[in-house]
């Protein structure tokens, strides 16, 4: 059906009001990786609720799992059209290191219809893109095109620690056709695009401990291995001197790329100077026969995410410390097996492991890559509703982040996922100073709503048709 006008009016009007709207929730510290905050994540997840019912949602609830609270809202029963699920986050990552915000992280600020905020792109900010299109259509036509159903989590940024589970348990919530997340970017500014590639995640945790407690350098220095220095050891045998990593077995599965695919990823306009005048970084580092974006979004790395050991304070405490630690993820590509990889890096660090410490590797998290074919008819959808706002046709790209929803959803429903963003690489999301440029933001909120018109004028998919690749 053709997206009407009331719609569109209905978004360039309430600008100001949906803006401030997302400040408020913005303003919430939903933190969901930190004990301290999580009452300010059910806080987020309350705010949430009741803005969907402001929107028109029905059956709206705040639901328990074993962690962070879950919303849940649907609107449409209507057997004829399809059924779409929207998915998003409230928690938002941590702000560390504080100093480096210009402005504090949880009092959002407009300067240059850019909003600074945690959590301003990821993901409130594309998340409310979702809620106030449906709204469009809900406040001006009393309708909508297709069924939706909502449903969004306050732990993605844990690793969606009890979804999965809560998912099994409430299948009835999920139940659509397929389903549509905000939560990646656009290629670039000017360039709006359709994600059809994530990479998957497994993530452990290093502890090196040595003596009994810290010990006076002078007095032991020479004779004590330091877990310091053997820690640094350990992760430097993770790579060779070019990028590569050195685990055996951690390339199992690892599919070369095509000739075709690398032309593809080589036509789009990556900007290579413009990439490091970004990052301020004066070269790059990584696979020498592989672009930066292949590096990025098809081939699989470890990477530290954090390592600490001893004294760190002002001044000098010359010991050699007991312990060090560090926290390590990998990201995955598609046939690469999650628990494999783990095991191979477990094995590697203990062959690496010198005697005179004790090593302890905790196994986390673990979900695969996925692929999106581009022949489904949201797909196409999804294109046409680009060209109506943007004026021209969506790139196709892959990420390298994850999002393990989609992996929940398609390993038990065999659910197709739309990965449908309109953030920028460049925003900082994970980092100080994260932002949100508004234009994307409302032109992301109309592409989104004459998104529904589009799908509403397709054929309902076939059951257990699926966008994601084997």
């Amino acid at each position: 059906m053709q997206m009407p006008e009331a719609v569109w009016t209905y978004l360039e009007e309430h600008r100001e009001s949906h803006l401030l709207d997302l400040i408020e929730f913005l303003k919430i510290p939903s933190i969901s990786a930190l004990t301290e905050y999580h009452r300010q994540v059910r806080e987020a997840g309350q705010w949430l609720a009741e803005r969907a019912v402001q929107a028109g949602f029905s059956s709206v609830k705040m639901l328990e799992t074993g962690g962070h609270p879950v919303v849940s809202a649907a609107y449409g029963e209507d057997p004829n059209k399809p059924t779409v699920l929207i998915y998003g986050h409230f928690d938002v990552q941590p702000v560390d290191p504080l100093e480096s915000w210009l402005h504090p992280p949880f009092e959002p600020f407009v300067e240059g219809q850019i909003l600074y905020a945690r959590g301003s792109s990821d993901d409130k900010g594309q998340l409310f893109m979702q809620l106030i299109a449906a709204e469009a259509w809900i406040k001006t036509v009393k309708d909508l095109p297709v069924n939706l159903r909502m449903l969004c989590e306050g732990e993605e940024e844990i690793g969606s620690t009890h979804l999965a589970e809560f998912i099994r348990q409430r299948p009835e919530l999920v139940n659509a056709d397929f389903a549509v997340i905000s939560d990646t970017p656009m290629f670039d500014r000017e360039m709006p695009a359709i994600c059809y590639g994530l990479r998957g995640l497994a993530a452990l945790d290093i502890t090196i401990t040595g003596p009994f407690q810290d010990l006076h350098s002078g007095v032991y220095g020479g004779t004590v291995a330091n877990p310091a220095h053997v820690l640094a050891h350990l992760i430097d045998s993770l790579h060779d001197d070019q990028g590569r990593v050195s685990v055996p077995h951690f390339y199992d599965g690892v599919d070369e790329p095509t000739d075709q695919e690398r032309q593809a990823l080589s036509s789009l306009p990556f900007d290579h100077d413009a990439f490091l005048s970004d990052l301020q970084l004066d070269a790059l580092f990584g696979e020498a026969t592989f672009s930066p974006l292949e590096r990025t979004w098809i081939r699989p790395t470890i990477e530290v995410n954090g390592m600490w050991s001893g004294f760190i304070g002002e001044g000098r405490k010359t010991i050699i410390p007991h312990r060090a630690q560090a926290k390590i993820t990998c990201r995955l590509v598609p046939h690469q097996d999650p628990s494999a990889v783990l095991n191979a890096v477990r094995a590697h660090l203990g062959a690496h492991c010198p005697p005179g410490v004790r090593l302890t590797v905790d196994l986390g998290e673990a979900s695969p890559a996925t692929l999106t074919p581009l022949d489904h008819p949201a797909v196409a959808a999804a294109a046409r509703a680009i060209h109506q706002v943007f004026g021209q046709d969506p790139k196709y790209i892959r990420m390298g982040g994850s999002i393990p929803v989609v992996v929940t959803l398609q390993e038990l429903f065999a659910m197709p996922t739309l990965l449908l963003g309109f953030a920028l690489p460049t925003e900082n999301f994970h980092a100080p100073n994260e932002h949100f440029h508004l234009v994307n933001f409302y032109r992301g909120a109309k592409t989104l709503a004459a998104f529904w018109a589009e799908v509403g004028q397709t054929n309902r998919p076939a059951p257990g048709s699926s966008l994601h690749g084997q």
